[in-house]
């Protein structure tokens, strides 16, 4: 058998959610047309089946991770960390780049590292921004162009020609991931160049994130679609209270308590808009995926809380991040059951 962590990287609204939930066949990762929609490092798993004389059975691990783009504040900061430390742990990488996109990059340079300017960096643009994270990986780098069913195939040749000439890519794969077009070939190629190993998660396991955290993804698919201009950027969700029914409940509800926090009072009157208009939609469009989530009728409250600056704030954003968040429940629980022992 093999096994392996593979890394998606590409700039926003290359379609690497779309692909992780093409490939998982379950809704990994949330989806929108909004650039930066993924915050976070998203893992989904899949079991590849063995061909007999053909393929040997594989479970790949996915890595989504937040669309390369220059760093501007705290938050996106915390987003290229994720990057990095996604391409830290991994057997091979995917960088997706959107066919129907013109890539900007100038003359290769000698030196492929960013002229640095304070601690930020200063690149060209942003597709040379992502050249620079994979020039030194020592692992094999599939370049995979996608939407692909969206372009002539004589225009595939310049793009394939340009970014070859900056990388020697192991593998070079069109896809097409809402119509499944080359999927089974990027799955072959993968398990070709995975290396043997057991399964990391059990066979059934789609993803490592706990339904809480799915769930405020979905709240925040829902900001995404139902405001515009600033907003969806300026808000985060948090979940306060995630309550699962009890096993043998004759009508089994999940009962939610949810927070939304954004940075002007400005913002909070969007979110809510005329007689609690706006909440409601963003509040029954998340409740219909997350009720689709978890198997049982849903009961969600939402509140929107303003914070001042918190893009820029390091202790808010690390708080948002769902392995801190299961770090804190876990201790809040030990400090219950003490208090419990000591009554």
């Amino acid at each position: 058998m093999k096994s392996g962590f593979v890394a998606i990287l590409g700039r926003p609204n290359a379609g690497k959610s779309t692909l992780l939930n093409a490939l998982t066949g379950e809704k990994v990762a949330i989806v929108t047309a909004k650039p930066q929609t993924t915050r976070n490092r998203i893992a989904g798993v899949v079991e590849v089946p063995a061909i007999k004389g053909k393929q040997q059975a594989a479970q790949i691990v996915f890595v989504d991770t937040p669309g390369v783009h220059k760093p501007g504040s705290e938050l996106d900061r915390r987003m290229l960390q994720e990057v990095q430390e996604a391409l830290e742990t991994r057997d091979l990488v995917l960088v997706l780049m959107d066919a129907t996109r013109r890539v900007q990059l100038g003359e290769p340079a000698t030196d492929a590292r960013p002229k640095e300017k304070g601690a930020r960096g200063v690149w060209a643009s942003e597709d040379e921004f992502l050249f620079t994270l994979i020039h030194d990986l020592d692992c094999p780098v599939f370049l995979v162009l996608t939407k692909v069913d969206l372009v002539r195939k004589e225009q595939l040749l310049p793009l394939i020609t340009s970014l070859t000439g900056r990388y020697n890519f192991a593998q070079i794969l069109p896809i097409s991931a809402l119509k499944r077009d080359g999927l089974d070939l990027l799955l072959s190629k993968i398990v070709e160049a995975l290396p043997a190993g057991e399964r990391y998660f059990p066979k059934d396991q789609y993803t490592d994130q706990p339904l809480r955290f799915m769930a405020a993804e979905l709240i925040r698919e829902s900001i995404l679609i139902e405001t515009g201009e600033e907003v969806p950027y300026a808000s985060a969700v948090i979940i306060e209270q995630f309550e699962e029914p009890a096993p043998k409940a004759r009508k089994p509800v999940t009962r939610i308590s949810a927070v939304i926090y954004c940075e002007r009072d400005g913002q909070k009157a969007i979110l809510i808009g005329k007689g609690g208009s706006k909440l409601k939609a963003i509040g029954s469009g998340a409740r219909r995926k997350i009720e689709s989530l978890v198997g049982t009728q849903v009961y969600l409250e939402i509140h929107v809380i303003v914070e001042p600056g918190w893009r820029d704030s390091s202790a808010f954003i690390e708080s948002l991040n769902w392995r801190n968040q299961l770090e804190k429940l876990a201790t809040v629980q030990d400090d219950d059951e003490g208090d419990v022992k000591k009554g």
